[in-house]
């Protein structure tokens, strides 16, 4: 608060805002082994895809070797590909997910 020659008080707001983390992103690779069936269930169990984005992702994966899981921050992000990592090789897939910057 500070006071002017005249006597008028003017207050200093000051504002603090809170910057928003970083995004990364899941990537789900092609494999020739992991099954079109487990693929579907990871997009679903794991990132709450319908039955139809998760088929519609799992042909992607199939015809492009990569697709687009999902997009959080960090610690969320990690827990997700690790989740589908451990459920893959619970099942005998060699399926994998990793983790990029957006």
């Amino acid at each position: 608060m500070t006071e002017s020659a005249g006597g008028t008080i003017t207050k200093t707001r000051t504002s603090t805002k809170t910057a928003k983390p970083p995004l990364y992103k899941v990537i789900l690779l092609n494999d020739d082994y992991t099954t079109w069936d487990f693929v579907v269930y990871v997009l679903m169990r794991y990132f709450g895809k319908t039955e139809e984005e998760a088929n519609r992702q799992t042909l992607e994966v199939h015809q492009k070797g990569v697709t687009l899981a999902g997009v959080y921050e960090y610690e969320i992000a990690e827990t997700k590909a690790n989740q589908v990592i451990r459920s893959a090789r619970k099942e005998g897939h060699p399926f994998r997910a990793t983790v990029e910057p957006e």
